[in-house]
């Protein structure tokens, strides 16, 4: 299994809309992929919206959010659980 930590400094201004382009837009269309195990979405008092989210195999990037709604471009990392 594959964790992909995606996360996002939205303007201000664009946050509410932010969460709702990733609940309402792109994470419907992850529960289409058979990959796909399981998605969870956070948001921060510093605007940052930040998606975790748990496959077989490689991750499905996340598109682009609109530029108005960032202050940056997001930015994502891979990780694997650890056998401890």
């Amino acid at each position: 299994m594959i964790v992909r930590m995606w996360e996002a400094r939205a303007e201000p201004y664009g946050f509410a809309d932010l969460i709702t382009w990733v609940c309402d837009t792109v994470l419907p269309e992850f529960e289409h992929d058979p990959r796909h195990l399981s998605s969870e979405v956070y948001s921060s008092t510093d605007h940052r919206v930040v998606v975790i989210s748990k496959w077989r195999g490689d991750p499905r990037p996340l598109p682009d959010p609109p530029p108005m709604l960032v202050a940056r471009a997001p930015h994502s990392w891979d990780f694997t659980q650890v056998d401890r």
